[in-house]
């Protein structure tokens, strides 16, 4: 008897059906392909702007470690990781970088290798970033994707293209 009734629910079984369908569309494509990023703060300045802006990240390459020096990443801060950082990759696995270990004394240098599965990120502020400098070589794990077109501000809307 029950079944009998159940043709008057067709409607709304079949919207369900297809709002269920859309929005498992909407997450893999998040979650896998293209995701929206929000940007603030002075680290990136002034390849990005210190007020928040809005970019398309794409999330395939940094999967198959298709990272190249000079990219502009999102990734989890290594020290808060519920926390997304924006930098660029200075160093790949294997590459030495010399860097002034002391501000002070621009003298003293030191070496680093980045380790194997790693990068090596800076903000291009280098007076006023959190950064490997702070926190050493982050694994390629963290890495969630890399900045594909600026959405806001409209009037730099376009490719995102900073080499």
């Amino acid at each position: 008897m029950i079944l009998r009734n159940l043709e008057a629910f067709e409607p709304i079984i079949k919207a369900g059906w297809r709002f269920s369908k859309f929005y498992c569309f909407i997450r893999v494509t998040k979650t896998y392909l293209i995701a929206p990023a929000v940007t603030y703060g002075p680290s990136m300045i002034p390849t990005i702007d210190l007020k928040s802006g809005m970019f398309l990240m794409e999330k395939i390459s940094p999967r198959f470690g298709k990272v190249a020096r000079g990219d502009i990443v999102v990734l989890r801060n290594p020290q808060h990781p519920r926390h997304f950082m924006t930098k660029r990759v200075v160093g790949l696995e294997g590459d030495s970088l010399t860097r002034i270990s002391s501000p002070d004394n621009s003298d003293k240098s030191k070496t680093i290798v980045v380790p194997k599965g790693a990068v090596w990120v800076e903000g291009d502020n280098k007076y006023n970033s959190n950064d490997s400098r702070k926190f050493g070589p982050v694994p390629y794990d963290l890495i969630d994707g890399k900045m594909l077109w600026r959405l806001t501000p409209l009037k730099k809307f376009g490719p995102f293209w900073y080499k």
